[in-house]
């Protein structure tokens, strides 16, 4: 039996106009998944065969292709115009959604008024959910020590991203947003959550919620992130 190549897509050094996932005419290295995987490929593929899932994918892509201006002109330069915000809006209305779920975290609690605003402003109704909704205690359901706490010496509240999704499900939201939900927390709000659901922001609380600010300075200023163990 031929050992199984798992996918390294990130290791893949091929230029980008001539990878096989690109080009019908591209090339990939050993472990590519678009030459090695065509049962999954082919499974995959019948999903579209589903209309409502069809439709959605056929306006994520549509969608894509707005964020760019002057695609008619050749030869072709990227040319970006949209935001984040803009893009969810612009999509939630080509999905007729008529109802946003936004949860977020507490921390993020005067941006997600701001967010809650424009979603109105833009026509959709919004149901908000806070992180911390429930009150459920650390110490008493996820048995959460005290020196485990963030304030040491006090009953602290955790994050509830079950009871979030739950609330949304229970909305019959048609979209939701996620505005810088904890690592872990995302996760569970994710599996829980009945609607389709985008990211606006995830949580970075030393770089201003900009990830990829660490990874942009890995090699010098945060090249201790290299480091096995940190």
């Amino acid at each position: 039996m031929a050992e199984k190549k798992e996918p390294k897509c990130a290791k893949c050094g091929i230029n980008i106009l001539e990878k096989i996932c690109m080009n019908p005419q591209g090339k990939g290295p050993d472990f590519c998944p678009t030459k090695n995987l065509t049962g999954l490929i082919d499974e995959s593929r019948s999903e579209y065969d589903n209309p409502a899932v069809k439709e959605f994918a056929r306006l994520a892509s549509v969608q894509e292709g707005e964020c760019y201006l002057e695609r008619d002109k050749k030869p072709y330069v990227p040319h970006c115009s949209k935001t984040r915000i803009q893009e969810v809006c612009e999509f939630g209305h080509k999905i007729e959604a008529q109802k946003i779920g936004l949860v977020f975290c507490v921390g993020l609690s005067r941006e997600a008024e701001m967010l809650s605003n424009i979603f109105s402003a833009q026509g959709f109704e919004v149901i908000s959910v806070i992180c911390k909704v429930g009150r459920m205690l650390k110490e008493e359901a996820l048995d959460i020590k005290d020196h485990e706490k963030i304030m040491i010496g006090t009953k602290e509240a955790a994050c509830n991203p079950i009871l979030q999704a739950k609330i949304l499900n229970d909305a019959e939201t048609e979209l939701n947003v996620l505005l810088g939900l904890c690592v872990g927390h995302d996760s569970l709000f994710f599996k829980y959550a009945e609607a389709y659901t985008t990211v606006l922001a995830v949580k970075d609380r030393v770089t201003g919620h900009n990830p990829l600010a660490a990874l942009y300075t890995s090699n010098l200023y945060h090249l201790y992130l290299n480091r096995p163990g940190f």
